[in-house]
C-alpha cells in the first residue's frame, strides 16, 4: 500500500522542477512511510511512497523493466500476481523480485492496456511507455484505491493519490467548484469525477487515462469495466454456494509478509470475514474492535462472541463518546468536504488496529451486494405502489400531500410519510435519490442564497443518477438502487472513508466482498433471494448460521455511529456555532443566514432533528476555512463555476 504522485509534460519539452516533485510526494507521506522513491526523465517526474507489504526487502518504487523503456508508480495490492506470473513465464518472461508491481509492468509487456483485464485487485498506478511516449492511468474496478489529477496549464498534466499531493505544485489552481457543493450538501460526498475544485478530477473506478505526449498530445478517458447491467438477475444460488465463493475472495487477501488481522464490529459483515479467516489459518486471527463508553452505540459485545468462538488475538480499545479530537483533523484528512460522521470511529479503529498490525481484512460490501439496509426495503414498497399508478397520477395525488405533510423527526417512523409522499410522486431513480439525499432538493433550495443558485445555473444532483443510467434499463428497482450505490456511494463515501482513515495511520485495509468476480457473480442475484420479507442478506446469513451464531447474524443493525445528534446539542454546540458564523463561509455567500439560523435553533431546541444539514455545512466552513483562509477571492480565480 503506497501513495504515489506525478507529473509530465504533455508536449514532452518541459524541464521538471524536482523540488515541485519532491513536495507533492512528501505531502503524502503518510500513505507510506518505510520509504521514498523518484524517477525523473525528460518531461516526466513521478514520486512513491511506499508501506512495504509483499516483498519487502525488493519492491521498491518507481519501479522499470529491465531496458528501462517502461517505468511504474503504483499503489495497491494484485492478489492474484502469482497466477498471472505463472501464464507470463510460460510465455517467456523471467522475474526480478516477487513483487506483484513487476507484475503490472510484465503484463503490460505482454498485453498492453488489456492487461487490466487480468489485474484482481485494488490499485491506482501510472505507467510510463518510453517507446511510446504515453503514459497509462488506470483505477480498480470498485474504487477502493483513489486518484486525482488535473491539467494546471496547456502543457502540464499532474497526478496523485490525494489532493494534497496536486497542492503542492505551484501552477495548481484551487478555484471552486460550485456544481460540487451542491452534490456535496445532497450525498454528503462530492461524487467522482468532480472535485471541490474546477479543473481538477477524481479518475473514475473502472476507468484509466491514456496521456499520449508529443506535438499531437491527447487525454482519452475510457471506461475498462462496469456492473452487469443487463440480464434477468436471477441467480438463486444456494446459501452454501454464497459461502464457499467468499471464502476465495477472502484467502486470496491473506497473502502478507506483516502481520494481518481483521476488524470486528460483531456485525454480520466483519463477523463471516473473520470466521473464514479462522478456518484458513492455523493461528489465531488478530482482531480489533472500538467500544463507546455509551450503551446504545457501543456492540463490541458481539464483537466478543465471535472472538471467543475463534479464540481470535481480540483486541479492544473503550472510547470516550465525547472524543472530538479528529474533528479538528478532518479538513486535513479529506481534502474536501466528507460528512460521513462515522468517519471518527473508523479513524479510531484504524488508529487501534495499527498497534498491532499492517493489514486488515473488512467486511465492507456486504449490505450493497445482499439488500442489507433498510432503505432498499422501503425502496421495494415504495416502487411497488408507483408500479401500479401511472405518473402523472402519483404526481397529482402525492405531491400536494408532500407540500403540506410536516417534517417530524420526532415522530414514530410511520408518521414521518413526508418523504414518502415526495418519493412516490417521482419516478424510481429520482425517488431513490430523495430517499438517500442529506439534505432533499426542497429544503436545499430553501437553504441556498440567490447569489449561490446563480453561480451554479439551475444544476441539481439529479443529474449525477441521471448521468450513471444514461442508455441503462433495469427492470428490478433494487437492482437500480444497487447499481447507483456501486457507482456513488461505494467509492466516494464507503471507500474513501477507509482509504482516508487507515492511510493517515499508515494501515493498510483489503475488502473481500469486494473482489470484482464476487461482486460481478453477487449482483445477479435475484432481489427475492437476498430480501425475504424484512430479513436482508437472508441467504448470505443463512449460509453462515454453522459458523455465527443467531445473535451476531439476526440482531436489530446498529450501524458504525456516533451521537450526532446529542453532539451538536451539547459538547460540539459552540464548535457548530463557530463553523457556522464563520467570515470564510459567510464570504462565499452560499446560505440564507435567517435559514441557517433557523436549523440551528430548531435543532438545539429540539423541535427538528437537523443533525446531518449542520453537519455538512460545519464540514465544509471548516474545509474552506482551511483551503482559503481569508481570501475567498481565489475561490473565483479564473474559473470558480464549473
Amino acid at each position: 500500500m503506497c501513495g504515489i504522485s506525478g507529473y509530465i509534460s504533455l508536449s514532452g519539452q518541459q524541464n521538471i522542477e524536482q523540488a515541485d516533485m519532491f513536495a507533492m510526494n512528501r505531502a503524502i507521506a503518510h500513505r507510506g512511510p518505510d520509504a521514498e522513491g523518484y524517477h525523473f526523465d525528460q518531461g516526466l517526474g513521478f514520486g512513491h511512497r511506499r508501506l512495504s507489504i509483499i516483498d519487502v526487502s525488493s519492491g521498491q518504487q518507481p519501479m522499470h523493466s529491465d531496458d528501462q523503456d517502461i517505468t511504474i508508480v503504483f499503489n495497491g495490492e494484485i492478489y492474484n500476481y502469482l497466477d498471472i506470473n505463472k501464464d507470463l513465464t510460460s510465455l517467456g518472461h523471467t522475474f526480478n523480485t516477487k513483487s506483484d508491481t513487476e507484475t503490472i509492468i510484465r503484463a503490460y509487456q505482454q498485453w498492453g492496456i488489456d492487461c487490466l483485464s487480468r489485474l484482481n485487485g485494488m490499485f491506482a498506478f501510472a505507467l510510463w511507455d518510453k517507446q511510446k511516449q504515453h503514459m497509462l492511468i488506470a483505477r480498480d474496478r470498485i474504487g477502493e484505491k483513489p486518484l486525482y489529477y488535473s491539467k494546471v496549464d496547456e502543457d502540464t498534466f499532474i497526478f496523485g493519490s490525494e489532493l494534497k499531493a496536486l497542492k503542492q505544485h505551484p501552477k495548481f489552481t484551487k478555484a471552486l467548484n460550485y456544481e460540487a457543493i451542491e452534490d456535496f450538501m445532497t450525498f454528503g460526498y462530492i461524487p467522482e469525477p468532480k472535485s471541490l475544485f474546477v479543473g481538477t478530477q477524481k479518475l473514475q473506478s473502472g476507468h484509466y487515462l491514456l496521456i499520449k505526449t508529443g506535438a499531437s498530445s491527447s487525454i482519452v478517458d475510457k471506461k475498462y469495466w462496469d456492473l452487469p447491467t443487463q440480464g434477468t438477475f436471477d441467480k438463486r444460488p444456494e446459501p452454501k454456494e454464497i459461502i464457499e465463493k467468499l471464502k476465495a475472495a477472502t484467502d486470496i487477501r491473506m497473502m502478507s509478509e506483516v502481520p494481518l488481522g481483521a476488524f470486528l464490529s460483531g456485525g454480520v459483515d466483519s463477523s463471516a470475514i473473520v470466521a473464514l479467516m479462522a478456518n484458513l489459518q492455523t493461528e489465531p486471527v488478530n482482531t480489533v474492535a472500538i467500544g463507546f463508553d455509551l450503551p446504545e452505540v457501543n456492540e463490541s459485545h458481539f464483537a466478543q462472541l465471535v472472538a471467543d468462538r475463534y479464540n481470535t488475538r481480540h483486541h479492544l480499545e473503550i472510547v470516550d463518546h465525547e472524543s472530538f479530537d479528529i474533528i479538528d483533523r478532518l479538513a486535513d484528512i479529506y481534502d474536501e468536504p466528507f460528512a460521513d460522521s462515522s468517519a471518527l470511529p473508523t479513524f479510531k479503529v484504524c488508529e487501534a488496529a495499527k498497534k498491532i498490525v499492517t493489514v486488515c481484512l473488512s467486511g465492507d460490501g456486504g449490505d450493497e451486494i445482499f439488500v442489507g439496509y433498510r432503505r432498499y426495503r422501503l425502496h421495494k414498497a415504495e416502487s411497488a405502489v408507483r408500479s401500479v399508478l401511472p405518473h402523472w397520477m402519483r404526481k397529482a395525488i402525492f405531491s400536494p400531500l408532500a407540500a403540506i405533510y410536516p417534517k417530524l423527526d420526532w415522530a414514530p417512523r410511520f408518521l414521518r410519510a413526508k418523504t414518502s409522499f415526495q418519493s412516490l410522486s417521482m419516478e424510481n431513480w429520482e425517488a431513490y435519490l430523495n430517499s438517500i439525499s442529506k439534505m432533499r432538493s426542497n429544503e436545499r433550495n430553501k437553504l441556498y442564497s440567490t447569489c449561490f443558485k446563480n453561480k451554479i445555473k439551475g444544476y441539481s444532483s439529479k443529474q449525477v443518477f441521471a448521468d450513471l443510467l444514461k442508455d441503462k434499463h433495469f427492470d428490478d428497482p433494487i437492482k437500480e438502487a444497487q447499481y447507483l450505490d456501486f457507482k456513488t456511494w461505494m467509492p466516494n463515501d464507503i471507500l474513501t472513508k477507509v482509504d482516508r482513515a487507515s492511510m493517515a495511520n499508515s494501515l493498510e485495509v483489503r475488502v473481500p466482498m469486494l473482489d470484482h468476480h464476487f461482486v460481478e457473480w453477487a449482483f445477479q442475484i435475484d432481489t427475492d433471494n437476498s430480501l425475504i420479507d424484512k430479513n436482508g442478506k437472508a441467504n448470505l446469513k443463512k449460509g453462515l448460521e454453522p459458523l455465527l451464531s443467531d445473535e451476531n447474524l439476526y440482531r436489530e443493525k446498529m450501524g458504525f455511529s456516533i451521537p450526532l445528534s446529542k453532539w451538536l446539542r451539547g459538547p460540539l454546540k459552540e464548535r457548530l456555532l463557530a463553523s457556522l458564523t464563520n467570515p470564510v463561509l459567510a464570504s462565499f455567500d452560499l446560505f440564507e443566514h435567517t435559514q441557517l439560523q433557523r436549523l440551528y435553533d430548531d435543532h438545539l431546541s429540539g423541535r427538528s432533528d437537523n443533525a446531518d444539514a449542520l453537519w455538512m455545512v460545519m464540514v465544509l466552513s471548516d474545509v474552506l476555512n482551511k483551503e482559503y483562509g481569508s481570501d475567498a477571492a481565489q475561490a473565483n480565480a479564473p474559473l470558480g463555476v464549473s
